[in-house]
């Protein structure tokens, strides 16, 4: 019988085969109409069924329902549950579909996995809850495992876990084995840090776990001896704290700084530079003693890194180092690097107008701390500034539009530089000929 079964279907694909060939290999598939997802029109990977009965592609489903739609989408009928139902009926039909027509190119469809339920997440939760108050690290870690693996399954799965409040459970749990022997728990903390920063970006609860003593000192000694994996998930965990008002803790840990600093001096990918840029942002301008600060961060050669690191930076990575320069020159001692660092005034001129609008507030701001500071009586920033395009570029800022702020900021800078104008010729009309006026 099986046998006589294989010789059928070698036929039928045999004649499927012929037709093809008849036909000039042009012969197009038509897809059977219940097989296809109302909303996408194509063939559906993993059918669903809503509660008014309707089948559709569960990647188009939630996404019609994400967009805030409670109704059905073919019957306009209100939906009693938002939980969709695997077909699993039309979804074997459609793999059988698929490999019947397999001479066609058509390919089988996997058997999806099912997507995780908010009830399976809050259960998961509970026993995270109930290992880390019986300080079990070792069962603490394996749930955490288990939660990242379901995160990376799906996009779903991690937008479920953390709707359901995982951020905060995982963040209360990192706080609590914090504080116990951290030597003991080094495992389940480094594992927590890593599922933490698939989170992101966390809610203000699951940042007050993150921004207590115990947990900042806990993501410094990652940021410190971790491997580049641990220092990745430790930075951005603390670039989420930071943002929420913890900063004046941070100055205060032994080796925070000097690791922040570390971070942009060995970079370990764009997005922890990024991370070090902005924590360090909030530390020059936020902190309780900013001074002080600032002056820790000019002893260990920050001024010089950021100005480096301009030359050739892409856009985001520009913004946030201009907006640290522009804290650390609020102080004599971050002039005074700025004053002593020859690229100081070419390159911040050369942002100006080129790369962003938020770029080129920054890069205005920080010339005009230190041209209005300048002491030297022979004006030698000024001079330089004229010298590398200052006066034309500013004009040009004037033009082009900005904030309010900014064009009074340039308007000063440009009755600064014109007491100088004497001593060189900086502006050649034809730079001017084919700039376009808003009046």
């Amino acid at each position: 019988m099986i046998s006589s079964w294989r010789r059928r279907r070698a036929a039928r694909h045999a004649s499927k085969k012929q037709d093809l060939d008849d036909n000039g290999g042009s012969m197009e598939l038509v897809i059977p109409s219940h097989f296809q997802c109302p909303i996408s029109l194509e063939l559906m990977k993993d059918p669903v069924t809503l509660s008014t009965g309707i089948t559709y592609d569960r990647e188009s489903i939630e996404k019609w329902i994400e967009a805030g739609n409670r109704t059905c989408p073919i019957t306009k009928q209100y939906l009693r549950s938002l939980e969709p139902i695997p077909n699993h009926s039309i979804r074997k039909m459609i793999q059988g579909w698929c490999v019947d027509n397999q001479s066609y190119g058509v390919e089988r469809i996997p058997t999806p996995r099912i997507p995780i339920s908010s009830y399976e997440v809050e259960a998961i939760l509970s026993k995270v809850e109930e290992v880390k108050d019986r300080e079990d690290g070792e069962g603490c870690r394996e749930l955490v495992v288990k939660i990242k693996a379901l995160m990376k399954d799906s996009e779903r799965n991690r937008r479920c876990i953390i709707s359901n409040g995982a951020g905060s459970v995982i963040s209360a749990t990192f706080e609590a084995f914090s504080k116990a022997s951290f030597d003991k728990n080094v495992a389940v903390l480094e594992e927590i840090l890593s599922i933490l920063a698939m989170m992101l970006p966390l809610d203000e609860e699951a940042k007050s776990y993150l921004g207590s003593d115990s947990s900042l000192r806990c993501m410094i000694w990652f940021l410190r001896h971790g491997d580049l994996s641990g220092q990745r998930n430790a930075v951005l965990a603390l670039k989420e704290t930071i943002s929420s008002g913890q900063v004046h803790y941070l100055s205060e840990i032994e080796g925070a700084m000097e690791a922040l600093v570390k971070l942009i001096k060995e970079p370990i990918c764009l997005t922890t530079t990024k991370a070090s840029l902005l924590t360090i942002h909030h530390m020059v301008s936020s902190s309780i003693d900013t001074e002080r600060v600032i002056a820790r961060f000019v002893e260990m050669g920050l001024v010089a890194m950021l100005i480096e690191m301009l030359v050739n930076s892409e856009r985001s990575i520009c913004e946030k180092a201009l907006a640290v320069l522009d804290g650390i020159y609020s102080y004599h001692e971050g002039r005074e690097k700025a004053y002593e660092h020859a690229l100081t005034m070419p390159v911040l001129v050369k942002k100006l107008l080129r790369v962003s609008d938020l770029a080129t507030e920054f890069s205005v701001s920080t010339l005009c701390k230190l041209c209005k500071n300048e002491e030297r009586e022979d004006g030698g920033v000024l001079v330089e500034a004229l010298q590398v395009g200052a006066f034309q570029k500013l004009l040009l800022v004037l033009q082009v539009g900005c904030s309010a702020r900014t064009k009074e900021r340039a308007s000063e800078l440009l009755k600064l530089l014109n007491m100088h104008r004497e001593r060189l010729e900086c502006v050649d009309s034809m730079d001017f000929k084919n700039l376009k006026r808003p009046f």
